[in-house]
């Protein structure tokens, strides 16, 4: 089976609880001496209006655990990526979080087939942009699901410079694991094998106070 890499064109498949205290002391009127007057009842005291008070302590919420795709079905629980607050910037340091977190989106997609996220900040015409994707929802549709695939990125760099046709470059060094396509009936279909580490063009642009992917290129060896 041809080698999976999102780097160069994809061949389309068909196939903390917190415990809340509130204690409210209540002041009666008193009586000169020791003792209250007729007709009347001694407060009661504030260590007892604070323990009668005293909320329960809520039942944390358990938070589901992470399951990675096998023979035995898809990817569970697989946290959505989230954008840092520099990559909201319009700084070197901004650009770089933000190609890191675009490809976490594109490792998110290969776990869940949601490219949802990643199409609202990457432009349809970036042809590779755009066989990974359809390799990520084809194949999570019809009972079938992807394992493996996870995208990392040892290394991103920018010069922040806007070249001559208006976008951002960065050059990111990708990895991805081994990618296995399953059935519906969790067989096997096929596997693309380990992808070593290759290097990754992305050209962006900073519009309407967000970074956007405009292509995604293969920097030659």
């Amino acid at each position: 089976m041809a080698s999976l890499n999102v780097l160069t064109p994809l061949a389309l498949r068909t196939g903390g609880a917190a415990l809340a205290v509130a204690a409210s002391l209540a002041l009666a009127g008193c009586n000169p001496g020791d003792s209250p007057g007729p007709g009347t009842t001694a407060a009661p005291s504030a260590t007892n209006l604070a323990t009668a008070s005293a909320s329960p302590t809520p039942t944390p919420t358990p938070t589901a655990a992470y399951k990675p795709a096998d023979a035995s079905g898809p990817a569970q629980n697989v946290p959505v990526p989230v954008l840092p607050e520099v990559a909201k910037t319009e700084t070197k340091e901004g650009l770089e979080a933000f190609a890191r977190y675009w490809f976490q989106l594109l490792s998110y997609g290969y776990e869940t087939g949601d490219v949802s996220h990643l199409s609202a900040i990457t432009s349809p015409s970036c042809t590779m942009c755009e066989r990974a994707k359809e390799v990520q929802t084809g194949w999570h549709e019809e009972g079938r699901w992807l394992g493996g695939g996870k995208v990392t990125t040892p290394a991103v760099s920018t010069n922040f410079r806007i070249g001559a046709n208006g976008n951002y470059q960065v050059a990111v060094q990708v990895s991805q694991e081994p990618l296995s396509y399953y059935n519906p009936d969790g067989t096997l279909d096929g596997t693309d094998p380990h992808t070593a580490n290759t290097g990754s063009l992305m050209l962006a642009v900073y519009r309407d106070g967000a970074w956007f992917v405009n292509t995604i290129e293969p920097i030659a060896g």
